[in-house]
């Protein structure tokens, strides 16, 4: 038998949505322990609206998912590489990875980089006679 009320808030009616069954059947998922949106998928309601007739209904409170590991979210700290001096700033290996540094040779004056690698970074474009950077 369903059991369906009507509200009346302000002169607008509204039903309720929860009947006997949909109660039953919201009491009988939360104890298989089925998600609040799975079992709004099934009552064909709104996650929402399990978890505040669940509270409703003094059903056995869960953890929150979002705090399940117990562990702080740490952001991974960026490596910071500090050079010191005009010295090349051309990159060995790849960032992150074992090993990486920066060649460190004397840079070349007003280049931050060395005789070698600036002559691998400023390359003039074929054909054009431009000053290329």
């Amino acid at each position: 038998m369903a059991v369906v009320t009507t509200l009346s808030s302000g002169g607008d009616s509204m039903e309720n949505i929860w009947t006997q069954d949909r109660i039953d059947n919201l009491s009988r998922l939360w104890s298989e322990g089925f998600s609040t949106a799975e079992i709004g998928r099934r009552l064909g309601v709104t996650k929402n609206s399990v978890v505040g007739k669940a509270h409703r209904l003094s059903l056995t409170p869960r953890p929150s998912p979002v705090k399940l590991t117990g562990k702080p979210r740490v952001k991974p700290q960026a490596k910071v590489v500090e050079m010191t001096g005009p010295s090349c700033s051309w990159p060995i290996g790849h960032p992150g990875e074992k090993g990486f540094h920066f060649c460190d040779a004397r840079a070349k004056s007003g280049k931050p980089y060395c005789q070698e690698h600036a002559a691998l970074a400023y390359v003039r474009p074929k054909g054009h006679g431009s000053n290329a950077a």
